[in-house]
């Protein structure tokens, strides 16, 4: 007779795992490290394809006493799953050929690593689509779209893109689109897709249990990083576990630190990196940061949940990003005028109550954040002067309110378009096409309102930035909106830093944050040496100057 050890039975939706001796438990526990070293059996695991594979692997080292009908269930299980497992690396190979997709517009198509990723939700039924900004993540999802079984799906999207999803959505399907208004639920008019905003789908939750939605996109995924402690996080979640298919999109879905990442798997698949405890246990060193960012992006990318291609793999490759730091002088009087609360809040930070400290080191970021840029805001404005002297158009990037004052006043003469959190979405669109049109060559954007943005490429290869973000990927999200198909230069990127106020801090904590980031959606990637080429701007500068000498002159 053959020995067992315990026995395996299907309760429900889990498997129970009972009876297990001392020394297959501890086998057990290595095995599967989402286990607690310090459960004891009974254990129990998800009835999904990936435990039946695991579960069948494991009980032929160590046999147990199960019964027929669960025996056929996990054998069942365990095949489902090498097949898919086997049919994904069937997609993912260079010579797949792509299904034909019925329901585009003439003359329009979906490229073989867009159909790759198409085909990879549908079998996988969720997916993080990384690739770079501007390889068509918004053509993927329509792709997604015109299968059947995917159909109605809902977009949610942040506040400036709705009209921008509309518009692609129809113009390269058959595809009706129906955009939600407002945040209080009402009877939905027939359509193919819903397009949310974020900031309305916490007014829609109620109406998101009836599983109307089979196929959910997040674009720009990284708007839950913060997962269910928002509202419309928790609104979120309960869309995402209503349907079947779930496609996460963003070129840089970790803003700040690896633990994000946990957040962003929970609205796609919440089995794949267990529970937020195990997840700090078995890949953290802390509550922020990944101990090993490279291992936990490989990991996706085995489990078939991350996918992304960069424009070199994809034969879309433009010359390299020409990256400029510069110094500016900083206003010595604004920032002294601060130095004292300053030196109040510092104290506070490193000696109050938690609480206080908490509070003190948020007024204090804000204070000297918006003091930097005032500060270096008259030396920005100078600078941006010699470059549209040019007549090169420029994307000027700040986020205090103060700061653009400064530079409206200062370059008023080149009537700038603006495209901020001041602007309502009509003002926006016009701002674009002013910028675009020609009307202007100076379009100041807010760091944070740029994501998704297109279009702006077909005008302008150099950005500015006035002001820094905590969060790398912000700025790589803003050279993404030049760096994508249709631009025709090499791209231009400009930092205008200064050594005083927040600034040095910044730059420092924006490499860690790198660091974490690259290794989870790059595994394997070397940190490529920025390219650098000052060229050009002197070029720019010697040509204002001597403009500038002839006028007076004259």
């Amino acid at each position: 007779m053959i020995r067992t050890y315990g026995t395996l039975s299907l309760a429900g939706d889990k498997w129970v795992y009972d009876g297990v001796p001392p020394h297959v438990a501890i086998r057990l526990k290595q095995l599967f490290p989402r286990i607690p070293k310090h459960r004891t059996s009974p254990f129990e695991f998800p009835n999904d394809k990936a435990h039946s594979a695991d579960l069948a692997w494991f009980i032929q080292r160590y046999p147990v006493t199960i019964s027929l009908n669960d025996s056929v269930t996990l054998d069942g299980g365990r095949q489902q799953f090498e097949q898919d497992a086997a049919a994904m690396e069937a997609i993912l190979k260079p010579d797949y050929q792509p299904k034909q997709l019925i329901g585009l517009r003439d003359g329009e198509h979906v490229r073989p690593y867009q159909s790759q990723a198409i085909e990879l939700t549908l079998l996988r039924h969720a997916l993080l689509l990384g690739d770079d900004v501007g390889l068509g993540k918004t053509y993927t999802t329509a792709g997604l779209f015109l299968n059947g079984v995917t159909l109605p799906a809902a977009v949610v999207m942040q506040v400036h893109l709705q009209q921008q999803w509309q518009d692609k959505i129809e113009s390269f399907t058959h595809l009706t689109c129906h955009k939600i208004k407002g945040t209080k639920p009402y009877n939905l008019p027939p359509a193919d897709v819903y397009l949310f905003r974020y900031s309305q789908i916490a007014g829609w939750i109620d109406t998101f249990a009836d599983g109307f939605f089979k196929a959910v996109a997040f674009d720009e995924i990284q708007e839950l990083r913060t997962g269910t402690k928002s509202a419309k996080g928790e609104a979120a979640k309960e869309l995402a576990d209503n349907a079947v298919y779930r496609l996460g999109l963003s070129a840089t879905p970790i803003y700040n630190y690896g633990v994000e990442t946990w957040n962003i798997m929970q609205m796609l698949d919440d089995q794949a990196l267990g529970s937020f405890d195990e997840f700090l246990r078995e890949w953290c060193v802390d509550r922020r940061q990944v101990k090993d960012p490279q291992a936990l992006g490989s990991f996706l990318r085995e489990q078939n949940l991350m996918l992304r291609r960069t424009k070199r793999e994809v034969g879309q490759q433009l010359p390299p990003i020409n990256t400029i730091i510069e110094h500016v002088d900083a206003d010595q009087q604004t920032l002294k005028d601060v130095e004292q609360l300053a030196r109040e809040l510092a104290i506070k930070t490193t000696t109050g109550s938690f609480v206080e400290r908490g509070q003190a080191g948020r007024e204090l970021d804000l204070m000297l954040r918006q003091a930097t840029g005032v500060s270096k805001a008259k030396g920005v404005a100078a600078y941006v002067q010699i470059v549209l002297e040019s007549d090169v158009p420029v994307l000027l990037m700040g986020w205090h309110r103060d700061v653009y004052d400064i530079w409206l006043k200062a370059l008023a003469a080149y009537r700038p378009a603006m495209y901020t959190g001041s602007e309502s979405e009509n003002q926006k669109n016009e701002s674009v096409r002013r910028f675009v049109e020609g009307e202007t060559n100076l379009f100041i954007m807010s760091l944070r309102s740029g994501a998704g943005l297109d279009g702006l490429q077909h005008r302008c290869s150099t950005v500015i930035f006035g002001e820094l973000d905590w969060s790398p990927k912000v700025h790589e999200q803003i050279i993404g909106r030049l760096d994508r198909e249709g631009q025709q230069e090499q791209i231009t990127c400009v930092y205008l830093n200064t050594d005083e106020g927040s600034d040095p801090p910044m730059v420092e904590l924006l490499g860690l944050k790198q660091s974490q980031a690259t290794g989870i959606i790059d595994p394997g990637k070397e940190f490529e040496t920025r390219y650098s080429d000052k060229s050009r701007i002197q070029a720019l500068a010697e040509r204002f100057l001597s403009k500038k000498t002839s006028k007076e002159a004259a």
